[in-house]
């Protein structure tokens, strides 16, 4: 899928700092003869990175750092292994400290945007893209990932905007005419929206790909019954395409057929075992069908994969406090407050838990801050369509 998940841009050799760190060597022949020369490391560390050779990468360019500790490239690209292993803690680590290192390099900031991206930190990637969107206003990358940012932040007044300047480069593609389209629609721009809906049915081949996302357009508009008709031939073409069944499965979930939904996350999740968001729907799933053990266990299964999903901290907060486990609902709630601090119902419920357990004082500011939050927001959104977003987790999968 085109750029969503860019491999992560490695730090030329010309710019290893030398020395007191404020110069940049150029690697020469000469240079790289030498044993103890932290260019050729360097450039040894470059060479296993294009090949993938990930620990070899890491021992030079951690050699590099014993003979240059204010090497920011070095940083970088221990950032990048990093990144390779999906390691995102180290990985925002390292480029942290080489951001402080070479504060103006745009390929650290585009790499700390994508480490906070990989994790769904939507907010947290923003400012990153922003920045090299300033600096590189006509860079491709960081723009569309900047948009399906605001995309999957809900901001679609900004997502339209940044994504419609892509339309040469990017309206033969799929993926950026369904966000596109839908965030034109939710921001109430009716002429990129048609404009984007009108290429999208142009495009029609009749591929499984094509059905799941013209399925996902109506899903997104409450077409139920069209939607499901476009997954169902998207499953019928190819039965083991990825988030097919999982669109099906939220599809009978937003028409409360609780059971048809439990059995397609379940084939969702023997295509992708590893997509937390199986398992968190399928604990929502359960919590619907007063399943208490499943759906505990299923929403357990998604935080095993996926720590930052505040729908199933929620949903176990749920689960414990009807079970009267007030102390661990408190636990998970709070989690899911830390996560997420401008959901009101998440304010909600915790003022709930706080009041069972006697804490009224505390309960009464947390349920004070659920009004004024929800106040807040108000405005807002009457500026946009209020409708639920579709999750669409296709989107943020590394094609490699």
């Amino acid at each position: 899928m085109l750029l969503l998940v860019a491999m992560a841009m490695a730090i030329p050799a010309q710019s290893v700092p030398a020395g007191n760190g404020r110069g940049a060597a150029v690697v020469s022949p000469a240079g790289a003869a030498r044993s103890a020369d932290p260019a050729k490391l360097f450039q040894l560390g470059q060479d296993a990175l294009t090949h993938g050779q990930l620990d070899d990468a890491e021992r030079d360019f951690r050699q590099v750092l014993q003979l240059d500790p204010q090497s920011g490239a070095a940083y970088a690209n221990l950032g990048v292994v990093s990144m390779r292993r999906k390691q995102w803690t180290k990985a925002l680590e390292m480029l942290h400290q080489a951001e402080h290192l070479m504060p103006g390099a745009p390929g650290i900031r585009l790499n700390l945007g994508l480490a906070y991206y990989r994790q769904n930190e939507f907010l947290q990637a923003i400012p990153e893209f922003e920045s090299v969107l300033h600096d590189q206003p006509d860079a491709l990358q960081p723009r569309y990932l900047l948009g399906l940012c605001y995309f999957f932040a809900e901001r679609y007044a900004d997502a339209a905007a940044t994504l419609e300047p892509l339309w040469e480069q990017e309206s033969g593609q799929l993926p950026y005419l369904y966000v596109l389209s839908n965030a034109a629609h939710r921001a109430g721009r009716k002429e990129l929206d048609d404009r984007a809906t009108t290429q999208l049915i142009q495009l029609g081949d009749g591929s499984p790909a094509y059905r799941l996302f013209v399925g996902k357009y109506y899903l997104n508009l409450d077409h139920f019954e069209a939607a499901m008709a476009e997954f169902r031939a998207a499953a019928a073409a190819d039965p083991k395409l990825p988030f097919v069944h999982f669109n099906m499965g939220y599809t009978y979930l937003k028409q409360q057929d609780y059971e048809h939904a439990r059995d397609e996350f379940l084939k969702d999740a023997e295509v992708e075992p590893d997509l937390a968001l199986d398992y968190d729907e399928l604990g929502d799933v359960y919590a619907w069908l007063q399943n208490d053990k499943n759906a505990e266990q299923n929403y357990r299964e998604a935080l095993r994969r996926d720590a930052r999903l505040v729908n199933s901290h929620l949903g176990l907060a749920k689960l414990y406090q009807r079970q009267e486990k007030f102390a661990a609902a408190l636990v998970e709630i709070e989690a899911a407050v830390e996560l997420d601090p401008e959901r009101t119902d998440l304010h909600y419920v915790h003022g709930q838990v706080l009041l069972h357990l006697g804490r009224k004082d505390e309960a009464k500011k947390e349920l004070d801050a659920a009004v004024r939050i929800d106040n807040e927001r108000r405005a807002a959104r009457e500026k946009q369509m209020d409708t639920e977003t579709v999750p669409s987790p296709e989107l943020l999968q590394d094609p490699q």
